[in-house]
């Protein structure tokens, strides 16, 4: 038996499986709910965020609102992706449109260390991984140009298993902790959306001077991230308070 086969086997099975299809249909709506209100945004014309420019990611957003109609086709398209998911028979389309759009924010989001996005971007691009996955027959045969095989063939429509599957939702609900743990524990310091909140964490600093230039230097100057970081880096632990 080869791994393709074995791969169809545990595919079909899993297609097979009432609770399955809830947690598909589950994160097709997600998903979906996800992306209209930020693209009804971007097709209005309004600005995404409130966040100062100084901020990474609010200096980002206002460059990308200044750009114009392409503002309007990022939002056109997050808008589009979300109605093929809601839509079954455009659901697979969906998530491939998807799919490149959330592992940008995803990308973004570490790359400035934005709160915001930090824990859902990659959460929804798990969620957009798993629904590629669920139409990894579909998927197969656009890629191949072949037609299905045998296993794929098999109609899953009457055929309904209705054991709940203890060790998927055991593992996926493992693989969110350890994700969030991760996401949480990752960066010793973040540029937070405000000064305040910046300043809350150099309470827990070892560094806490170095802390609150830093965020001097993103709130106050607008500095570049990696400018800000490069000079808290720089500076030795700092025991004392202030």
């Amino acid at each position: 038996m080869n791994i393709s086969y074995t791969i169809e086997e545990l595919h079909l099975k899993a297609k097979q499986n009432k609770w399955l299809r809830h947690f598909t249909v589950f994160n097709r709506l997600a998903l979906a709910a996800g992306f209209i209100p930020s693209g009804f945004v971007k097709i209005t014309g309004e600005r995404f965020t409130s966040l100062s420019v100084h901020h990474p990611m609010g200096h980002y957003l206002d460059a990308l609102y200044q750009t114009g109609y392409y503002y309007t086709f990022i939002g056109v398209a997050q808008l589009v992706a979300a109605a093929l998911l809601l839509i079954p028979r455009t659901a697979t389309l969906g998530a491939l449109l998807y799919f490149p759009i959330i592992l940008n924010i995803c990308v973004l989001s570490f790359s400035l260390r934005f709160e915001g996005s930090l824990l859902s971007s990659p959460l929804m691009l798990l969620a957009n991984l798993y629904l590629l996955c669920w139409d990894y027959d579909k998927l197969k045969s656009i890629v191949s140009g072949r037609h299905p095989s045998p296993i794929q063939s098999i109609s899953t429509e009457n055929i309904i298993n209705t054991n709940f599957p203890v060790k998927f939702f055991a593992g996926s609900a493992a693989v969110v902790i350890i994700m969030v743990f991760v996401l949480t524990m990752v960066f010793d310091i973040q540029p937070r959306n405000t000064k305040s909140d910046c300043a809350l964490q150099c309470k827990k600093s070892k560094k806490p001077n170095a802390c609150l230039e830093f965020c001097n230097c993103i709130h106050m100057q607008g500095q570049p991230l990696e400018l800000c970081l490069r000079n808290y880096n720089s500076t030795y632990n700092d025991t004392s308070r202030q």
